[in-house]
């Protein structure tokens, strides 16, 4: 079967139960209230729950009718789209006939009340034991009504309560998440000073090694700088005696010469060939002239 036509049966059938039971409604408005003594069934259905339910019935027959008029174009033959059509007719009718009877039907029930707020008034003036009766039920249904209203007031109070300690309880909530918030706001931030904190102290630990090698580097160089300049001193010295000690044999062998004589030349000859490094003075007559052999 096509899909428009299990839907256009569906709406059929709900408009079917719908409109019983928007007529059961209808007659059970119509018959409230003529019952001096009203039954547990009027109690439990009041006028006004009764009058939502037929609105209601009849906001969803409106509602089946507005489907099916959507439906009806799209039925697979033109016979079905002609009693889809005529359907339709038919349904305004009904909820027409429905709007119609809700409305008398209200009349109804309110010429209904009307009776019976007579009848009991008329009981009630009276004398006799049935109105004593009633009286007496009346009172109880006083009292059963204080007690009723004293019973709402308190749950009403309950119930301020209990939603003033929801609002309570959901500040506090929106407080913890709040906190909640900020805590992992400062645990990001930690975690991110906790990377610096790390990168630094493995700067410090780079840099206080660099220290301490350029330390060992500073005093190997000052030792090996030492040692450089003890040396050089040392031989600078040693070399300062040996000029100090030929310079003194040779001052002493001219001494010597210029009192002996001629022979004692031998023993400065002797000793300047003693010693390799010894340059004999020559003097230079300043007037001779200079001969290019060349």
């Amino acid at each position: 079967m096509d899909k428009v036509v299990e839907a256009v049966e569906k709406a059929k059938k709900d408009w079917d139960e719908t409109y019983n039971r928007t007529q059961e409604h209808i007659r059970s408005i119509e018959e409230y209230g003529k019952n001096s003594e009203r039954s547990t069934t009027e109690e439990r259905n009041s006028l006004p729950r009764l009058n939502g339910l037929a609105q209601d019935g009849l906001a969803l027959l409106t509602s089946l009718q507005f489907k099916l008029d959507l439906l009806a174009p799209q039925l697979p033959t033109d016979e079905e789209v002609q009693s889809a059509h005529s359907l339709l007719e038919s349904w305004k009718r009904q909820i027409q006939s429905l709007r119609l009877s809700l409305r008398n039907a209200n009349l109804q029930a309110k010429t209904n009340m009307r009776k019976s707020a007579q009848e009991e008034r008329k009981l009630l003036l009276g004398s006799g034991e049935e109105s004593t009766i009633r009286r007496r039920n009346l009172e109880t249904k006083a009292g059963m009504t204080s007690a009723a209203e004293s019973i709402t007031d308190s749950l009403r109070r309950t119930r301020q309560l209990m939603v003033q300690e929801v609002e309570r309880s959901a500040s506090t909530i929106m407080t913890f998440e709040d906190s909640t918030g900020v805590l992992r706001k400062a645990e990001t931030e930690y975690k991110g000073q906790s990377s610096l904190l790390m990168r630094t102290r493995n700067l410090l630990s780079t840099m206080q090694r660099q220290d301490i090698l350029d330390r060992v580097i500073l005093a190997v160089g000052l030792i090996l700088f030492s040692c450089a300049v003890l040396y050089v001193v040392s031989k600078r010295i040693g070399i300062l005696k040996l000029q100090r000690t030929v310079t003194a044999a040779i001052k002493a062998g001219m001494a010597g010469q210029a009192e002996h004589g001629p022979g004692a030349g031998l023993d400065v000859r002797n000793l300047a060939r003693f010693h390799e490094n010894a340059v004999p003075k020559v003097e230079i007559p300043l007037e001779q002239p200079m001969h290019d052999e060349l």
